[in-house]
């Protein structure tokens, strides 16, 4: 599965590099394929990641899931967003919890990483974030988001039960579902899941 994801990444940026960007000449790739070289600058290209901080929300006694328009009918997932140049980890999770759904982090926790390849190559770094439980009313931003939510363990409990999209009948409210176990967004609604029962 990683290996997969390195070589489609390389791939798709070996295509997408073949000239360099301050002669306009064509780029020779090296023999391992990890870089590529403009021979007329002496520029070497090396294949860029772009770091993303995915974070799922919790008042303490729920967590929070949200959805853009283009996920598959019904799926919640943990919020996620690109690093701006400069930023740390944190003021990235901090900006786009505050931007996405107008909440204010107090504590953040790593949990993990991942690299994964779409729509370019991204290093998925995957957080808890606390927001305080007495200021909890979600505004959501529609451009950045379809809807938002918080979701009891009980709820969560049953979404993580859910391995495949569910078939939804035409005219019939959709089945809320998550992303499946590969994706980092699993494991976060997992040990959020955990925590919560160890607490209880």
């Amino acid at each position: 599965m990683h290996f997969h994801h390195q070589g489609q990444a390389l791939l798709r940026w070996h295509q997408t590099n073949g000239f360099c960007s301050s002669t306009g000449q064509p780029t020779q790739r090296n023999q391992s394929g990890s870089q590529r070289v403009c021979h007329s600058s002496g520029i070497t290209y090396y294949p860029k990641m772009s770091p993303v901080v995915i974070a799922l929300v919790s008042d303490g006694k729920r967590c929070l899931l949200g959805r853009q328009s283009t996920f598959p009918r019904g799926m919640y997932s943990a919020l996620a967003g690109f690093c701006d140049m400069g930023e740390t980890m944190e003021e990235t999770l901090c900006r786009e919890i505050a931007e996405e759904v107008g909440l204010e982090v107090e504590s953040i926790q790593y949990s993990g990483s991942q690299h994964w390849p779409f729509p370019q190559s991204s290093l998925m770094v995957a957080c808890h974030a606390t927001v305080n439980a007495d200021n909890t009313r979600i505004r959501v931003d529609t451009v950045e988001l379809e809807d938002a939510r918080w979701f009891s363990l009980e709820e969560v409990q049953e979404l993580l039960k859910i391995k495949a999209p569910p078939r939804n009948n035409k005219g019939e409210p959709p089945v809320f579902w998550v992303p499946p176990r590969y994706a980092i967004a699993n494991r976060l609604i997992q040990e959020w899941a955990n925590q919560q029962q160890l607490k209880s």
